[in-house]
């Protein structure tokens, strides 16, 4: 890792608010002290991913990510720490001080411009043969697709040859050893067959990064072969579930909105058609990682998927992702046609275009396609429709959102808006979301939460307030030491803490920096994101942190009398006596505190 001095990298921190940074990622809503939101390291429905702005810290109480604003990037982004300095110092229009980078740190660099140099000459390549005898065959397929020769350059499409180990002669041609080829992901080698193509008798895509780099690629295989499209697999440089085929040119799109797709042929034929906006999928489920990605761009998405019950399934899974990170969604007609491809082939742009103009709101296209599961003939059917509609409705949590619903969906199903009012209401009450018990705030059910031991949780517990309300320090410091830490790296976190509060400069975010590894890190975020129970007063208070001294006091007494060794006997003697002093002090004092609850 480069040296970057503590000025420096506070000075970048600083002027990179944790909170407007990950909103960029992350649908956040505040909640009490703090902001809230799906956490995009883990899938989850309850929002179990805090972003602390006084902090200026991220924790998720589900699968314990958390870090500061480099960290985040770090986690995210899967950037370098130089990466993340270089981004949010951009970000802020700080200049940063040349650097000498780490041996470690340069190879790690180096490796990943490595294997985008090797993408790169693997798309060069596979561009040439496409354009070459050998690949008149693809290039049939591609006309016969209707693409123009400026389409195909527009996306760098090209051709890989039907001898299995073709790429891999040519790129060793030109000097990259096996292990890099392998950790590509073009090039795969085993005993038996020995070194082989990924891709091979396939019509190539070229997958780029939005800053148009290609980390991978996708392939149809020309002629009878299965599967019929093979993607890259995951490497280093090549996350499926956060890229999007063709956002590189989406986003430069002065469109304001994205248009969502299944395959790389709608892309392509969108783009020709001249709606440039369109972006899809890398033959996955749509995740949450695509939708942050989306959020950056865009604050509407419309879903132009295919027409068959597949892909009416696949826009039913993408619209509560989307909401979820803050984006609209509309869902566009296909009918009659299977495709965005077919569509426009079949009807043309301005078609299209009134398609697009027509589109259905995402809450009206759910209805629609949940009417189908009932029979609308039958009155017992048509009741049965309309309470499972009044449950969906319930989704809004907003009440003047929600009657508009009521009212849109009244009117097209030509029921009373009164009626479903009322029967939204009797499905809050018979589902509990009016009397919806609080989550647990770790985001796990309470039978899988396995009862931490008590001292653990006392250090994070004292680590959490000081760090939540420093003006406690005072009453604290009075007892209790870095030294009265058990645990090692609360015990190092507690050094830092108390060195800023001493000094009277409090910034938490800091602190995590001082441990080298990503786990340690983590677990000292955690350490500062303690579940504190309610409080409501001041005696309370007093109560509950005098019970978490007491915890910590006694077990500096038990470790001094377990440390038998003859080493300063008497210097161990006279602590022990300090320390049972200090503790029958504490236990007869009630600590008052007059701060605000």
């Amino acid at each position: 890792m480069p040296y970057f001095s503590e000025e420096i990298k506070e000075e970048v921190r600083s002027a990179n608010d944790i909170v407007d940074v990950i909103s960029g990622y992350v649908r956040l809503q505040k909640k009490g002290s703090s902001y809230a939101g799906l956490c995009p390291f883990h899938n989850e429905k309850t929002g179990s991913f805090h972003v602390s702005q006084t902090k200026q810290m991220y924790h998720c109480f589900g699968c314990g990510a958390g870090g500061d604003v480099f960290g985040f990037l770090m986690e995210y982004e899967n950037y370098t720490f130089q990466e993340a300095m270089e981004y949010l110092a951009e970000r802020a229009g700080i200049r940063l001080p040349v650097q000498e980078q780490s041996e470690q740190a340069k190879r790690e660099a180096d490796y990943r411009s490595r294997l985008l140099e090797v993408n790169r000459e693997a798309g060069k390549y596979y561009y040439m043969l496409l354009r070459s005898e050998r690949g008149a065959h693809a290039m049939e397929y591609f006309r016969q697709r209707e693409l123009t020769k400026e389409t195909m350059k527009k996306f760098g499409l090209g051709y890989s040859d039907k001898y299995s180990d073709d790429l891999y002669r040519y790129l060793k041609s030109k000097g990259y050893d096996d292990r890099l080829l392998k950790d590509s992901g073009l090039i795969t080698l085993d005993e038996k067959r020995g070194a082989h193509d990924k891709f091979w008798n396939r019509a190539m895509f070229p997958i780029m990064n939005v800053h148009n780099k290609i980390i991978g690629f996708g392939g149809r295989v020309m002629g009878e072969g299965e599967p019929k499209y093979l993607n890259s697999p995951e490497t280093q440089i090549f996350d499926k579930s956060r890229n999007l085929y063709g956002l590189n040119l989406a986003r430069q799109s002065r469109r304001p909105q994205i248009l969502l797709c299944e395959g790389y042929m709608d892309v392509i034929a969108l783009h020709q058609a001249g709606f440039d906006n369109a972006a899809a999928s890398l033959g996955t489920a749509f995740t949450s990682g695509h939708a942050s990605l989306l959020k950056r761009y865009t604050k509407e998405v419309f879903l132009t998927f295919d027409s068959d019950s597949a892909g009416i399934r696949a826009a039913l899974r993408a619209i509560p992702i989307l909401k979820e990170a803050g984006i609209t969604a509309k869902i566009i007609s296909m009918q009659p046609y299977k495709d965005p491809d077919e569509f426009i082939k079949a009807l043309g742009a301005q078609e299209y275009q009134k398609r697009i103009d027509e589109a259905e709101n995402s809450f009206m296209f759910e209805i629609r396609i949940l009417e189908q599961n009932y029979d609308m003939t039958d009155p017992q059917g048509k009741t049965a429709f309309y309470k499972e509609t009044a449950r969906k409705l319930l989704e809004f949590e907003e009440e003047i959102e929600r009657n508009n619903y009521i009212e849109a969906v009244a009117q097209k199903y030509q029921t009373g808006y009164e009626n479903l009012r009322r029967l939204t209401a009797q499905a809050s009450v018979q589902t509990g979301i009016v009397k919806r018990p609080e989550p647990l705030k770790s985001g796990i059910h309470k039978k899988e939460i396995h009862k931490e031991d008590g001292l653990k949780k006392a250090q994070k517990l004292l680590l959490t307030w000081l760090g939540e309300q420093p003006a406690l320090y005072p009453a604290v410091r009075e007892y209790i030491t870095p030294e009265d830490f058990p645990d090692e790296k609360c015990r190092a976190a507690a050094v830092e803490l108390f060195a800023q509060l001493e000094s009277g400069t409090l910034n938490l975010a800091q602190i995590p920096g001082h441990f080298e590894d990503l786990e340690d890190q983590r677990e000292i975020v955690a350490a500062f994101h303690e579940t504190i129970g309610e409080i409501r007063t001041d005696s309370e208070r007093g109560k509950a942190l005098k019970d978490t001294i007491l915890k910590l006091k006694e077990n500096r007494l038990l470790r001094l009398r377990e440390n038998q060794g003859p080493d300063g006997m008497q210097e161990r003697f006279e602590q022990m006596l300090q320390e049972k002093k200090m503790l029958e002090e504490l236990r007869r004092k009630e600590f008052l505190l007059n701060l605000p609850v």
